[in-house]
């Protein structure tokens, strides 16, 4: 088990915020942003020894700008298609665990896509999966408490109960070597026509009068969090400004509800990893925040 350290990263330390220099992201962002894609077909084999190592190094430390809890766990699955509907495992994984109210869910979110992406710098392919067999996570990678907390899967997939004590594995991702002639043909279709298509900037504003008011910066940035994955690409994230457009929020619309997925407030945290990252690409040390309202997790992202 993993726990990202906050230690030996230079910054000003202020409750609940850390600032973070560009330095310490090794890897192109923007390209690699740009060359992520979810992958459902995996090569049977392991991670080279040394991309691993170099993937859990990098898990120990990373540059996270905010206090947390969030585990990072690897284990390895058979290649079948128990852990995962309709795609075999590879052998090497990854969980996110954390506490299940709506910040921790959303930070698990955060952390894990700054994990996904220096994957994906190492050529490594992922797929963010919540509907993954519990009973089969648990036989491979304990961690509940109690064997009563099966109860709590959605017909077996999955943590979806809601709010509980304790902690779970919010979400897990295959980490390994694409096979493009394993994907399925649904796979094929949805890659093609669905997956990589991504709305425009203006229609995800809280305010599409603001369009007109945002720097260079903050377009390029906001072109980054767009990019985000999220569950069936529904793409529900909508960005807002204060402090005359030197903070971005980042937030699902009130009463946001997706029609299978049950915490959208992970692709929250994901797509603020990305706007956190898109100002550090431009030379920026942002502060990071989030707060709860209603149940949404509140991201906001500031420069000075």
């Amino acid at each position: 088990m993993f726990f990202p350290s906050l230690k030996g990263w230079a910054g000003v330390k202020r409750p609940g915020i850390m600032e973070v220099p560009q330095m310490s992201i090794t890897f192109s962002i923007k390209s690699t942003i740009d060359a992520r894609r979810s992958a459902r077909s995996y090569q049977m084999k392991p991670v080279d020894q040394d991309v691993m190592d170099a993937i859990k190094n990098f898990a120990r430390a990373m540059p996270i700008p905010f206090d947390h809890h969030i585990a990072i766990r690897f284990f390895h699955a058979d290649p079948t298609k128990v852990l995962y509907p309709f795609m075999k495992s590879p052998p090497d994984n990854i969980a996110f665990v954390a506490e299940t109210d709506s910040i921790s869910i959303s930070k698990a979110g955060f952390v894990g896509e700054l994990l996904i992406l220096y994957a994906q710098s190492k050529n490594l392919s992922t797929c963010w999966y919540g509907h993954y067999k519990l009973a089969e996570l648990e036989r491979l990678m304990p961690h509940l408490q109690t064997p009563d907390q099966l109860k709590e899967a959605n017909k077996g997939f999955g943590y979806s109960r809601g709010e509980t004590t304790g902690v779970r594995a919010i979400c897990i991702t295959p980490l390994g070597y694409y096979e493009d002639s394993g994907l399925r043909l649904m796979d094929r279709i949805t890659e093609k026509t669905i997956s990589h298509k991504r709305k425009e900037i203006i229609e995800l504003l809280e305010n599409q009068d603001d369009f007109c008011h945002l720097s260079d910066d903050i377009l390029y940035t906001l072109d980054l969090g767009r990019k985000a994955p999220s569950a069936g690409n529904s793409q529900m994230w909508r960005f807002g400004f204060e402090d005359s457009f030197n903070t971005i929020t980042v937030a699902m619309p009130p009463g946001y509800q997706h029609f299978k997925w049950e915490h959208p407030n992970v692709d929250i945290g994901i797509c603020a990893c990305h706007i956190w990252l898109g100002l550090l690409d431009r030379g920026w040390q942002p502060t990071v925040k989030v707060s709860e309202d209603a149940g949404r997790a509140i991201w906001k992202i500031s420069i000075e």
